[in-house]
């Protein structure tokens, strides 16, 4: 199998990594302004003129610039797998052309076993109330290099807290349902130097009557990122930092499991693997994507 991966910046070359070391994979060129060695590479997808040898193709560029490298793909390859980055877009748009190949989204957190775990307990349990909060102070998430330059600084090039962590919408949505009534607060309250928010709070319900609470933001100089649920027999605490869940029910009886062993890129591996021997359940499809970026896009970015 060849690869044609867009894009080699922090999470690029994670995938480079993980696909490197994927037996099914024979090569991987990359399409970067950067100059590397022993990598076969081209400045702009345009440069890529047999772009029909490629089986498999990873967008992991700028937020901004996926739906135009898509657009092109899906222009000049025909049934192909393609894996886009999450978010989508930035915001809502249509391919020219009707779509002719394998997308999916990178939203690899579906493939992390304490969701999936969460996945099995809750599949035929009544869910009351899920509160979900996730943080981590943005100068610390890129080590080296200044965060006042990155993607995430700019609301322009898809950077804002909302879109950096849309994992959290998007496993909300496919563990307890479509989103909905949703009343939002999405700003910048920081003293950081972006122009994109650092911080989103919201409060609504699903289609199947589960109420959420969600708190997501660039500002927590200690990283959360957990979960809590009511059920109507149980209250389950999971932390997706620690790796570690509990599960209490009504007498009080609690269970615990942790994955302390997971190594780093388990769940990108998983989705690979996946898309390569087209194994696609719990794979985030094209239409779970764009429906995330519609769902982004409702939210009113408000400026204090």
């Amino acid at each position: 199998m060849k690869v044609l991966l867009i894009g080699f910046g922090s999470i690029g070359k994670r995938h480079y990594e993980i696909l490197n070391s994927i037996k099914a994979i024979n090569e991987i060129h990359v399409v970067t302004k950067q100059n590397l060695e022993n990598i076969v590479h081209f400045k702009n997808i345009e440069e890529v003129n047999n772009i029909q040898i490629y089986d498999y193709f990873i967008i992991a560029s700028e937020t901004a610039k996926h739906f135009q490298q898509l657009n092109y793909l899906n222009k000049h390859v025909s049934s192909k797998k393609i894996l886009v980055e999450k978010p989508l877009f930035e915001r809502t748009y249509n391919l020219d052309n009707p779509i002719k190949n394998s997308i999916f989204i990178a939203y690899n957190l579906r493939f992390h076993p304490l969701l999936q775990k969460l996945a099995n307990i809750t599949s035929n349990e009544e869910v009351y109330y899920v509160n979900v909060i996730c943080g981590q102070y943005l100068p610390t998430w890129r080590p080296g290099r200044d965060y006042r330059v990155s993607y995430s600084a700019e609301i322009k090039r898809g950077g804002g807290v909302l879109r950096d962590l849309s994992h959290e919408l998007d496993y909300i949505e496919w563990l307890f349902g479509k989103l909905q009534n949703l009343k939002t607060i999405n700003t910048k309250i920081s003293d950081l130097e972006i122009n994109s928010d650092d911080i989103f709070t919201a409060i609504g319900t699903t289609d199947k009557n589960t109420i959420i609470n969600i708190s997501i933001d660039y500002i927590s100089k200690s990283p959360l990122r957990r979960i809590i649920i009511h059920t109507k027999n149980r209250t389950i605490e999971a932390d997706i930092i620690k790796n570690s869940i509990s599960i209490c029910d009504k007498e009080c009886q609690t269970e615990y499991f942790d994955y302390e062993d997971l190594e780093r890129n388990h769940t990108y591996r998983i989705m690979h693997e996946k898309i390569i021997h087209d194994s696609l359940d719990n794979i985030c499809t094209y239409e779970e994507g764009l429906n995330i970026v519609r769902l982004i896009e409702q939210t009113k970015f408000i400026k204090v």
